[in-house]
């Protein structure tokens, strides 16, 4: 995308690899030039002098599927699009694909397969990736394909096809999965390793290798026998038509691993629902049992994933450029979630009605409100900025602003929805997407950034939907703004116009930008927050025109893309980015890592404000779900910056009101005065924002309401509850806290409190003094666990003492209860360093009295030498208090935090979990 600092006459042209995403229309006359939808149309025509997908030469590209996948929706924008879209002429077969903990590049010979483990940090320290680097590849003898296609997908597995006329080979990979699955004919499996492999289990049948320091496993058909000359490895698949390899977490893993050897992944699907304020979605593996009749698999979960799940998982974990993988032996694993919040607009608390309404007049009177802005990028931006803008002016009591607002957002949406004029957009029936033409930044050539554009559109359409439901009905604009949700987020399997949900990676649990994915370093995503811009724009729209199943959807991609955002590119809990990488942020996520920049410029308040913008009430507010990552991002970017932010201070300060309202409030009322608003701002936006969180406090995530646009805020011990109703008649609102709200029809409604005395829906640990600790990052003081252990990493030389480094991180939220007179932290922890000579662990234990995200008491204590002979040790609080910082007092609702590193050494240790011998004790009755 752009840089929404420059605006549309002057931004430079990017190479943008940011995403697009499509569904489609209903059926499409064969001939037709227009095709109407509702009130509106648009065109299955490309406007003259316009293009479609092209190579990097021009030439015009169409889908690069085999025969069997002819005439299905693709879904461009995947982290495997490089399979079917060949945006590089002299590549046809695709660049390296980030499945994780695998990575993967075909070839004419067959399926190059990775496992990198060590990061390389570069572009002058600002980019970290674990770099596709082949450790085999996997064939058949003899095959030499003129080009791969894709054969088969499902909602995060892909089956690449090769055949060269006598051979042909099917493999099928994906997201999470420690196994190639392949089927060939022709020839006999052939895999060829980067050096001469070590054998280190041969079976027969079954070949266990390591190749380059990581362990594989080979299984052909039974009966069959797998035979080493130097750096080729046969077998012949007698009669068969299938064999697998699989990337082993250790060598004695072989064992359960050969159990699932035959058991050959077939499709994935993930299933969401959203109830009273929580997330839940299913991911399921299919399977076809090649020998015997085992159907169960391995998976390994994402760091966003196994933090929400209950479900057991194995000692077995994956290095990724995500943090950890752990493993699950299922076929299906569940994750559950707190739903983000959503708000059509912040509640009006503390703002100056006069000073407000001069700055709405700004706006609305301005002689271009559009800023000149013609294409569907600068366009969206512009209708982001007025539509924010409405719910303010009718807080206020000034409808004649707001229904100007109203006016100018109908107008504009209408042209574009309008097929025949200067705006418009056009269907194309190969690559079955809808693009708006004039185009920008690979909207139309590459098929980017789809769901940045759009996601203005729907969001306008669902301001306006809010006020004017008759003009959202189906059959007058509802129309088209449900093709564009249909391109961008769809949510059918079965539609034939458009794939489902393109842009966004269910397993990866984010959007990704590129439409083609053709670059070394995988596909990426810059803005991840004009990727929930869209998905907030769902809940929103689906709330107001009454559909429950795409105001789901829309939560369902909101809370997980927020976590997402969280872990991958503000690192909150610190234990995803590399620590040879000396940032607290990144800009873009690729496929292989993260990089300290844009696309356009190093300027570190864009760096940093690029992944904050549109700030919304509908997309933002669960930024503050993880205040700590908040902070350091805007300690990061001063340091970088020399100082405050100057170019984007509006979009930065709001930032930091999500943490800190008052300081952000005292930096608003000091720099107010002449500074140019980033291009989707307005004064009057940052002006309401920042008033009404300094008066509200900041958005309070451990609380949620009983609809999607709900919202909890807390400024010391009060808490403001707010909700919106979109319906036609009142309802009661209920909150995870037991606080009950009345919201009037079409309204929004606010009400100030503490808990009251209803269960929370979800509950978290809340009683006892006494926690244990859980493998996934729980304090609880439930008992009767299985003992398992978690991986204190390496502090590979460096010394980390005082100063937590890739901590092991166990919190328990909601916890009550009254100081004891004179009482201490206590703890008992054990570790074990293994053989490893000269580690040294270290804890530290953190209390934030009222669950608002700030930590009013840190203690650190001092690290416990491990001895280097395997076996637990305890280490306890009797090492020693090395600090300690603020005070201690009662629990309300409060969270306990425990952080475990490695303070010094040279190796990995183990903590133990699951058992009452590693607990935290707290000094409360």
């Amino acid at each position: 995308m752009p840089s929404p600092r420059t605006g549309p006459a002057t931004a430079l042209v990017l190479v943008s690899a940011l995403a697009a995403v499509g569904l489609g229309p209903a059926a499409v006359p064969a001939a037709a030039a227009t095709v109407p939808a509702g009130a509106g149309s648009y065109s299955d025509t490309r406007p003259a002098g316009t293009s479609g997908p092209t190579t990097n030469t021009g030439a015009p590209v169409t889908p690069k599927v085999t025969a069997a996948a002819q005439g299905k929706p693709v879904p461009t924008n995947d982290w495997w699009s490089s399979l079917a879209f060949q945006r590089y002429g002299d590549n046809p077969y695709s660049t390296p694909m980030y499945g994780h903990p695998l990575t993967y590049q075909a070839v004419a010979g067959g399926l190059e397969v990775g496992y990198p483990t060590s990061p390389a940090i570069v572009g002058d320290g600002r980019q970290y990736e674990f770099a596709h680097k082949r450790d085999l590849t996997l064939g058949l003898t003899g095959l030499n394909s003129p080009d791969t296609k894709a054969d088969a997908w499902s909602d995060w597995t892909v089956t690449p096809y090769w055949s060269d006329g006598a051979r042909t080979l099917r493999t099928t990979i994906g997201h999470g999965l420690p196994f190639v699955y392949a089927r060939g004919t022709g020839g006999d499996a052939r895999i060829t390793t980067a050096q001469a492999p070590t054998v280190f289990s041969d079976q027969g049948n079954v070949l266990g290798i390591t190749v380059a320091g990581h362990h594989y496993a080979l299984f052909s058909p039974t009966g069959t026998d797998w035979n080493v000359s130097g750096s080729t490895i046969t077998a012949g698949l007698g009669g068969k038509d299938y064999f697998s390899v699989a990337v082993l977490p250790s060598a004695d893993a072989l064992a359960t691993y050969r159990k699932y050897a035959y058991s050959f992944v077939t499709g994935s699907t993930v299933n969401w629902s959203y109830d009273a304020g929580t997330v839940r979605a299913a991911y399921s593996l299919t399977t076809e049992a090649k020998e015997g009749t085992e159907r169960g698999t391995l998976q390994a979960l994402y760091r966003h994933q196994w933090l929400h799940t209950t479900d057991p998982l194995t000692p077995y974990t994956y290095v990724s450029p995500r943090g950890t993988m752990k493993v699950r032996e299922a076929a299906s694993f569940t994750t559950a979630q707190k739903a983000a919040a959503t708000l059509p607009g912040l509640p009006g608390s503390g703002v100056d009605t006069a000073r407000l309404r001069g700055y709405l007049n700004e706006v609305a009177n301005s002689s271009d409100p559009f800023s000149g802005a013609v294409d569907t990028y600068w366009t969206g931006k512009a209708l982001g900025k007025l539509a924010q803008l409405v719910p303010l002016a009718d807080q206020i009591g000034e409808g004649a602003i707001r229904d100007k607002l109203l006016g100018l957002l109908k107008g504009r949406l209408q042209e574009w929805f309008t097929a025949g004029g200067a705006t418009e957009f056009s269907y194309d029936r190969t690559w079955k997407t809808l693009t708006g033409y004039p185009a920008s930044y690979g909207s139309d050539t590459e098929l980017n950034d789809h769901h940045f554009h759009y996601g203005y559109y729907v969001y306008a359409a669902a301001i306006v939907a809010q006020y004017d439901p008759n003009w959202a009905a189906d059959s007058a604009w509802g129309g088209m703004v449900k093709t564009l949700v249909r391109d961008t987020a769809n949510p059918s399997r079965t539609d034939s116009a458009f794939p489902f949900l393109r842009g966004f990676d269910v397993y990866a649990g984010h959007s990704w930008a590129s439409g083609h994915q053709g670059f070394a370093a995988g596909n990426n995503q810059e803005s991840s927050s004009e990727s929930t811009n869209l998905s907030a724009a769902l809940v929103l729209w689906g709330s107001a025109t009454g559909d429950a199943s795409l105001r789901d959807l829309g939560t369902y991609l909101l809370t997980t893309e927020a976590e997402a955002v969280a872990q991958y590119w503000f690192d909150a809990d610190q234990q995803v980015f590399p620590g040879t990488f000396q940032h607290d942020t990144v800009g873009m996520v690729w496929g292989s890592g993260g990089a300290y920049s844009t696309w356009w410029t190093a300027n570190p308040e864009e760096i940093h404000g690029i992944n904050v913008l549109p700030v919304t009430s509908g997309s933002s507010l669960q930024l503050a779900g993880h205040k700590d990552a908040i902070r350091r991002n805007i300690a990061e970017l001063e340091r970088e910056n020399g100082g405050p932010a100057v170019e984007w201070r509006d979009i930065l300060w709001e930032f930091q009101s999500l943490a800190d309202p008052g300081a952000a409030k005292a930096k608003w009322d000091a720099g107010n005065a002449g500074y140019t608003p980033e291009a989707g701002e307005s004064r009057a936006h940052t002006y309401h924002w920042i008033t009404a969180l300094d008066t509200l406090g900041a958005p309070d995530a451990t609380v949620t309401g009983s609809i999607p646009t709900s919202a909890v805020f807390t400024k010391g011990t009060t808490r403001t509850y707010a909700a919106h109703n979109h319906g036609s008649t009142a309802r009661t609102v209920t909150f995870s806290d037991g606080k009950s709200l009345s919201v009037p029809a079409r309204s929004t409604a606010t009400g100030n409190g503490t808990a009251g005395p209803g269960p929370d829906p979800d509950p978290e640990p809340g009683t006892g003094n006494t926690f244990q600790l859980r493998t996934g990052g729980t304090l609880t003081t439930a008992t009767g666990a299985t003992a398992g252990s978690d991986t204190l990493a390496s502090a590979q030389g460096g010394n980390y003492d005082g100063t937590p480094n890739k901590p092991l991180v166990y919190v328990a939220k909601n916890v009550n209860g009254t100081l004891r007179t004179g009482g201490s932290t206590a703890f008992r922890l054990q570790v074990d360093a293994g053989t490893s000579v000269g580690l040294g662990q270290q804890a530290r234990i953190s209390y934030d009295l009222t669950g608002d995200g700030t930590f009013d008491r840190t203690e650190t204590y001092q690290y416990f030498a491990t001895d280097p002979v395997t076996g637990w040790e305890e280490y306890a609080q009797s090492r020693g208090l090395r600090s300690a910082t603020g005070t201690l007092g009662d629990l309300r609702g409060g969270t306990v935090r425990l952080e475990v590193w490695s303070a010094i050494g040279n190796g990995d240790a183990r903590l133990q979990t699951g058992t009452d011998r590693s607990v935290v004790v707290i000094p409360y009755d």
